[in-house]
């Protein structure tokens, strides 16, 4: 079944942001993913397996919250017409640390990381599959810095995502002492 608009822009959405962050880290030897800028920096590696785990929760959470309106009763239809969901509420203030639930491992070697991202997102095709089913604005989730999301906006937030931690991989390799290949 073909996606609604909506559903199918911000996958594209995610996809476009995840190719920004593949094409960065493309050839990346371990050394160079190992790398730390400072002792409080995450590697590239890092980066890569925190950018993993994330998209692994927001794929559970979308399985808790479909799974909890279908047990409430007939969830609600996408809606007909729906062109666009909500824009995430703004950040607030001041540096954010990521909670402990999506804390990296270091060390993991760099093709095992890159495969696991990309296997994350063909799973990820899956919860888009539920998102075009059914309502996805009535289901609502605390994020801990940005309040309460709709499932759309936990989507939204997963691209947005990618492109801070392209950021991030950036700044990494333009540091002093980055290894050459």
């Amino acid at each position: 079944m073909p996606w609604p608009s909506a559903v199918a822009a911000l996958w594209d959405d995610l996809q476009a942001a995840r190719a920004e962050v593949l094409r960065e880290v493309e050839g990346l030897s371990q050394a160079q993913a190992d790398f730390r800028p400072g002792p409080k920096d995450w590697s590239i590696g890092e980066v890569i397996d925190h950018l993993a785990i994330a998209e692994v929760a927001t794929g559970k959470l979308t399985t808790k919250l479909t799974r909890e309106a279908e047990a409430a009763g007939a969830p609600a239809p996408f809606p007909v017409g729906l062109a666009s969901f909500a824009p995430l509420p703004p950040w607030p203030p001041g540096p954010t640390e990521a909670p402990p639930v999506v804390w990296p491992s270091a060390g993991k070697p760099i093709g095992e990381l890159l495969a696991t991202l990309k296997a994350t997102r063909e799973r990820s095709r899956q919860s888009m599959d539920k998102v075009a089913a059914l309502d996805p604005r009535r289901l609502v989730f605390k994020h801990f810095r940005l309040g309460d999301l709709d499932l759309a906006q936990w989507w939204t937030l997963q691209a947005q995502h990618d492109r801070i931690h392209l950021e991030q991989i950036r700044d990494v390799k333009r540091a002093r002492g980055f290894p050459g290949a």
